[in-house]
C-alpha cells in the first residue's frame, strides 16, 4: 500500500512490486500484519514532513509482525523461522514482505496471535517511553491519563497500573468499558463532564496522548499539584508563567529495549493487548477515512 504523492485517503494505493532483497545486516520478513497510527495520516497529507521527509513513492507501515525469511550477509543474531516484532522508522510493512535492519526487531510474543503483535512497537513504546523516562510515574502517585481510549492512551493506563499508580481516564462511551478493564481506577467522560468538575484533587502526573486545544491545553495544566509533571506525545502544553508544574513534550524514538520489555510484559499477562478491529490491508485507506472521522479507537491491525 503505496503512496505516490501527499493528500487524502485516495493517494494509497494498493500495487505490485517486486519482492524486496535484504542488504548487509537486513533481514527479510513476510508481513502478519502492520497496524494503523494516527501519525500515519500527518505522513500521508505531507504534516510531518519537515520532520519525516519521505521519498515518495513510499509504502506505508510502521509497525511489523511478522517471520523471518531470509539474511542479509552479516546477520547471525536472528535466524529463518524466528517470529518478530518492530518498529520500522522508514516504513514499509503495509505489504506482504518487507526488509529490515536485523538490530531494529526482536523476539515477538508467544501468548498472543503473531498479527497481534503488530500493535506494540509504536504506541507501546511511546507509552513506555512516557510512562518512565519522561513522567518517572512512581507507587501511589495519581495519574491522569488524557486519552485512554486509543492506542497509546491504552498502554499508558496498564504500565501506570503496573508501576502502582492511582489511575484516572478520560475516555467516551464507547471506549469506557475496555479502559476500565485495563485497569484505570476511575473514567471520566469528557464528552459531558469537566475534568475540573470530575477531580476531587489535584493530580501528580497528567499524560497526554491526543491534541488539545489551548484552552483545554490550560485546563489540564490546572489540574496538577505544584511540583508535578505534564508530558505530552501529541503536541506541547505550555506551563503558565511562574508555575511550579513540569511541562514535558516529547517524540517517542525507536528502542528495542523498551520494546523487549513490553513483549516481557505482554508474556507475563501483565499488559493486554486492545485490538479493536482487524482488517484486511488493502482496506488501508479506508481506515484512513475511518480515523480522520473518529471512528476508530484502540488499535486496528491490518492483515496482508
Amino acid at each position: 500500500m503505496r503512496i505516490h504523492q501527499y493528500g487524502e485517503a485516495s493517494v494509497i494505493r494498493e500495487e505490485d512490486v517486486p519482492r524486496p532483497t535484504p542488504g548487509r545486516n537486513e533481514v527479510l520478513i513476510t508481513v502478519a500484519a502492520t497496524s494503523f497510527n494516527p501519525s500515519d495520516i500527518g505522513l500521508r497529507r505531507g504534516l510531518l514532513r519537515a520532520v519525516f521527509p519521505l521519498d515518495l513513492p513510499y509504502t506505508l507501515g510502521g509497525d511489523v509482525a511478522g517471520t523471518i525469511v531470509e539474511l542479509g550477509d552479516g546477520v547471525d543474531t536472528l535466524a529463518v523461522g524466528d517470529r518478530v516484532v518492530g518498529r520500522l522508522d522508514t516504513g514499509g510493512a503495509a505489504a506482504e514482505f518487507v526488509t529490515a535492519a536485523a538490530d531494529t526487531v526482536v523476539a515477538a510474543p508467544t501468548t498472543v496471535p503473531l498479527p497481534h503483535a503488530a500493535a506494540i512497537p509504536i504506541a507501546g513504546v511511546t507509552a513506555w517511553q512516557a510512562v518512565f523516562a519522561h513522567a518517572g510515574i512512581t507507587p501511589g502517585q495519581r495519574v491522569l491519563v488524557n486519552g485512554a481510549g486509543g492506542g497509546v492512551g491504552g498502554f499508558v493506563v496498564q504500565l501506570a497500573k503496573h508501576v502502582g499508580a492511582h489511575v484516572i481516564a478520560t475516555a467516551s462511551p464507547r471506549s469506557t468499558a475496555v479502559v476500565r478493564h485495563l485497569g484505570a481506577d476511575e473514567i471520566v467522560d469528557y464528552t459531558n463532564t469537566p475534568l475540573g468538575d470530575a477531580l476531587d484533587a489535584p493530580v501528580d502526573v497528567i499524560v497526554n496522548v491526543v491534541v488539545v486545544g489551548a484552552g483545554h491545553a490550560a485546563a489540564l495544566m490546572s489540574l496538577v499539584r505544584p511540583g508535578g509533571v505534564v508530558v505530552s506525545a501529541a503536541g506541547a502544553l505550555t506551563a503558565p508563567a511562574g508555575s511550579a508544574v513540569r511541562a514535558v513534550r516529547f517524540v517517542a524514538r525507536n528502542d528495542t529495549r523498551h520494546l523487549a520489555a513490553l513483549v516481557a510484559l505482554v508474556d507475563a499477562g501483565a499488559v493486554r493487548l486492545d485490538i479493536a478491529a482487524s482488517r484486511p490491508l488493502a482496506d488501508l485507506a479506508s481506515v484512513h477515512r475511518d480515523a480522520e472521522a473518529g471512528r476508530i479507537r484502540g488499535k486496528t491491525i491490518l492483515v496482508p
